[in-house]
């Protein structure tokens, strides 16, 4: 796969597998029509249950000090709190993650981190 088909089917698996709807601010608010400079960019709106309140990563930074391999290591492993679907990514092919990778490092950084973590 070329990496132009790489990063096209990183766009598309972002698309389907919802990810913007956490990820990016407005997103769902908009009914999906924001702009894909503002992607998964993270958000300051928290996610509060029993486990304390989690907020969604600014994905464009997460790889931004990541190489490839890092990046696919962390997606098979990590584990966390809710609502991220851990389980679902531990589970992805790897040329998925590849695929997802290329997409969000051709985005380029863009944004703040999100907050951490709250008990």
């Amino acid at each position: 796969m070329t990496r132009t088909d790489q990063i096209a089917h990183g766009k598309y698996l972002v698309e389907i597998g919802g990810c913007n709807d956490c990820h990016a601010v407005g997103f769902a608010e908009t009914g999906g029509n924001l702009p894909e400079s503002e992607w998964l960019t993270g958000s300051p709106v928290g996610f509060r249950g029993p486990w304390g309140t989690t907020y969604p990563a600014n994905l464009r930074l997460s790889v931004k000090n990541q190489d490839e391999e890092t990046w696919i290591q962390m997606c098979k492993t990590r584990t966390g709190m809710p609502p991220m679907p851990w389980p679902s990514l531990n589970r992805m092919k790897e040329e998925d993650l590849r695929a997802i990778y290329h997409y969000l490092t051709q985005l380029g950084p863009k944004g703040d981190p999100a907050p951490l973590f709250v008990a």
